[in-house]
């Protein structure tokens, strides 16, 4: 049985997994633009960056509960990432298919933040009132590349 400091490590560390497969689906995202582009990488090298802010804060949050410390991706950020190659690929860099995977990955790391603020996380108030701030940020984000998306003709 998991212990209230496990689970809550396990929590900050699903996080610090989500936002890495976000810095590396925007930055690959930002890769695969056109030169053409300019205002969509730099919306993508902000998030990214936002993501990494994230990650060192869940970090310090994972210390603080004396759980260790995950570096890397989830295995469904992976397969999204791939998956985003590929549509690259064959859509030409098309910006409103690249806007629609990351809006897809948007949607993912909301649903993992609004998972971690359930009830039963074990989180401390601390860690929660961290989590919720950055969900705010990242629930802004996913409103940004949805607008953005929409845009498109």
């Amino acid at each position: 049985m998991e212990t209230t400091t496990e689970k809550s490590a396990e929590v900050l560390n699903d996080l610090i997994e989500i936002n890495n497969d976000r810095i590396d689906g925007f930055t690959r995202a930002a890769k695969d633009l056109g030169e053409g582009d300019a205002d969509l990488k730099a919306v993508f090298e902000k998030f990214a960056s936002d993501s990494r802010q994230n990650v060192q804060e869940l970090s310090a949050a994972v210390g603080q509960t004396g759980g260790e410390l995950e570096t890397g991706n989830s295995v469904s950020g992976t397969i999204h990432r791939t998956w985003l190659d590929v549509k690259a690929t064959f859509s030409g860099h098309d910006r409103k298919a690249i806007l629609s995977e990351c809006e897809r990955g948007e949607d993912a790391i909301k649903k993992a933040y609004r998972d971690a603020l359930t009830a039963d996380n074990g989180l401390s108030s601390e860690h929660s009132s961290l989590i919720a701030t950055q969900q705010q940020a990242i629930n802004e984000g996913h409103d940004r590349i949805k607008a953005l998306r929409d845009a498109q003709a």
